[in-house]
Formats: structure tokens, sequence, C-alpha cells
């Protein structure tokens, strides 16, 4: 596995070597071990979630003020853009954001470090998404950064007006958010 870090350096794509042949392939999702010779990072996930979602569905962007998860997110099948926006105040990219298209065929992944905001869109004709997180869902901590806030500027590779839940729909701007130390 190999790991590069974005322009925001908590936030690392990871890419797992894969063996192939015609009998199709196999790659190390996970391996604590390596994750954390390539990060610095031992996380202890404590769950897996799995989304399916339609072309066009924005999730996101989430995150919890308390009990924040860190997440590494992969894609099983189809695309999406992913994308990250840092909420730690006290950080030097306070307010900006990353994305990077993970897919079925790129195996790629992303760690998106707690005190962050994430969200996707789905590029293909539906995406399975999946994602380990650090902390348990904690819905009355839950916030959403709005998606589309031009203080954070996220530059979503989108053809039409994204599917959203009401939830995002209603995403707090930036300036009145929740936002960590």
């Amino acid at each position: 596995m190999q790991g590069q870090r974005t322009a925001i350096p908590d936030v690392i794509v990871l890419e797992p070597k894969i063996f192939g042949d015609a009998r199709g392939f196999f790659l190390e999702s996970y391996n604590a071990r390596v994750f954390a010779e390539l990060t610095g990072l031992a996380p202890n996930f404590v769950q897996d979630n799995h989304s399916r979602s339609a072309q066009g569905v924005l999730r996101g962007l989430h995150y919890q003020i308390r009990q924040p998860q860190g997440k590494l997110v992969r894609v099983v099948s189809g695309a999406v853009f992913d994308v990250a926006v840092d909420l730690r105040r006290s950080s030097p990219t306070f307010g900006r954001w990353v994305g990077a298209e993970l897919t079925a065929d790129n195996h790629r992944q992303m760690w998106v470090p707690p005190g962050f905001a994430h969200g996707f869109v789905v590029l293909s004709e539906f995406a399975d998404f999946l994602y380990k997180t650090t902390d348990y869902y904690a819905p009355e901590h839950e916030r959403c950064l709005l998606w589309n806030d031009p203080a954070v500027g996220v530059q979503w590779p989108l053809g039409n007006e994204p599917l959203l839940s009401a939830k995002d729909r209603q995403g707090a701007l930036l300036d009145v958010c929740d936002v960590f130390d």
C-alpha cells in the first residue's frame, strides 16, 4: 500500500497493492501495521458502515461535534467524488477542502481524520460506499455543513442539481456551524 498526503496533510489517499490475473484480483483493504507505517496513526476502528446511493446523490457534509469520527472510506462498486473539509479552528487549513475520486476500479481509499466534515457525490449509476469509523454514530451530536457553502467553495463535479436529503439541504454555513477547537 502507498499513501499520499493531500493539500491538507492530515487527509491521506491510500492506494493498495493489487494482485490480479485472468481470474480476478486480490487486495488487502486494511492492515493496521501498514496503515500505522504510512500515516503514523493507529486508529481504533469500532464501526463499519455501507451505503448505496444512486447517481447524483450527494451525502454530506457530515460530522459529529462530540464523539468525532475518523473515517477510512472506499468504494467497492461505482464511483464517487469524496470530500473532506477541515473544521478545526486552530488548524492552518481551517475551512479548506480536499477531494479525490474513489472508484471500484482505482481501489483508492481516503483517511478523513476527526475534526473534518465529510461528504461525497455519486458519479456512476450507483455506488456502494464503505467506511470504517473510530467512534460510534451519535445522532445527537451529528452536524451538517452546507454542501455548497460559498465560503468553503467545494468544486463538486455536478452536471445537474444533486439529490439531497432534507438534512443536507438545511446544512449550516461555515461562519455559524459548530466547529472544533
